[in-house]
C-alpha cells in the first residue's frame, strides 16, 4: 500500500495545522477572468466550515481552486502542504490523495456494486494489496453505517444511502480535508440532517477539516458552525454574517 498522509498522534499539534491557507488570492475562471478578488481563508485541522453564497457567486470556482481543478494565478494558496501556484499538473493527483470530495450528484459507477465502487477508487489511487483494499473498504462502510450494503447496486439504494457511499468513498485515503459541494442538494430534509450529522461526527473523530458549500440555510441553523460567505466578488468570514 502506498504511503498516504497519516494523522499526527498529538491532537493539539494537529489542531494547530492549517489545512487550507489562501492569502490575497484571486479566484479565476479557466479563461483567466477574475471572479473573486483578494481572498483570505484559513481552515485548520478538524474545523467544520460552511461556504454560502448565491448561485453563480463563485463558490464552486473557489472549491475547484482548492482542489486544483482551476489554476491559482494571483496570490498565495496552500492546501494540505501543496503550493497551489507551483503544483505541476502531473502532481495534482498527489494533492487529491489527501482530499475527499463529495458532490451533489453521487457519480457512482452504475454497473458496479458498492464494494466494487470503493475498490475502483483504491486501485486508482495506488493501492495494490487485495487484502488491505478489502479491509479499508469494509472499514469505511462501517463508519458510514452501510456494513450490510456492500453487494448492493447503486440503483438499489436510497438517495441518502448513495450519499453515504459517496462519503465512504471520500474517506478511503484518510483525507485531511473533506470538500462537500451541495452534499444534501438532492436529499429530503430528514435525510439531509442524517448526512450532516454523519459528516460532522466523522470530521470530529478523525480531526478532518471540512469545507461544505450549501444553499440549505436550514441546516446552518440546525447544525451551526463557522460560516464564510461569497458576496460581490469577496469572501466574508463569519464575523458579521447573519443567516436570513
Amino acid at each position: 500500500m502506498p504511503q498516504f498522509c497519516a494523522f499526527l498522534s498529538t491532537t493539539n499539534l494537529h489542531t494547530a495545522l492549517n489545512i487550507v491557507k489562501l492569502s490575497n488570492t484571486d479566484i479565476c475562471q479557466q479563461d483567466g477572468k477574475i471572479i473573486l478578488e483578494k481572498i483570505n481563508l484559513t481552515i485548520g485541522a478538524g474545523e467544520f466550515t460552511y461556504l454560502i453564497g448565491k448561485t453563480g457567486s463563485g463558490k464552486t470556482s473557489l472549491l475547484k481552486t482548492i482542489y486544483a481543478a482551476l489554476p491559482l494565478i494571483n496570490g498565495h494558496g496552500e492546501v494540505a502542504g501543496f503550493d497551489l501556484k507551483d503544483i505541476k499538473r502531473q502532481n495534482v493527483h498527489l494533492l487529491r490523495r489527501k482530499l475527499g470530495i463529495v458532490f451533489q450528484d453521487f457519480n457512482l459507477l452504475s454497473d458496479r456494486n458498492v464494494f466494487e465502487n470503493l475498490l475502483f477508487v483504491l486501485r486508482a489511487t495506488g493501492w495494490t494489496s487485495q487484502a488491505e483494499m478489502d479491509k479499508r473498504a469494509n472499514d469505511v462502510l462501517a463508519e458510514v453505517g452501510l456494513q450490510g450494503k456492500h453487494l448492493a447496486m447503486p440503483f438499489e439504494l436510497s438517495g441518502g444511502e448513495q450519499q453515504r457511499v459517496v462519503i465512504a468513498r471520500a474517506l478511503l485515503n484518510q483525507p485531511v480535508l473533506l470538500i462537500a459541494d451541495e452534499p444534501t442538494g438532492n436529499l429530503d430534509p430528514e435525510t439531509s440532517d442524517d448526512v450532516l450529522v454523519l459528516m460532522r461526527n466523522l470530521a470530529k473523530q478523525h480531526n478532518t477539516a471540512v469545507l461544505c458549500a450549501t444553499h440549505d440555510y436550514r441546516i446552518l441553523q440546525n447544525f451551526p458552525a463557522r460560516i464564510v460567505r461569497v458576496q460581490n466578488g469577496k469572501l466574508i468570514d463569519d464575523e458579521g454574517v447573519a443567516i436570513k
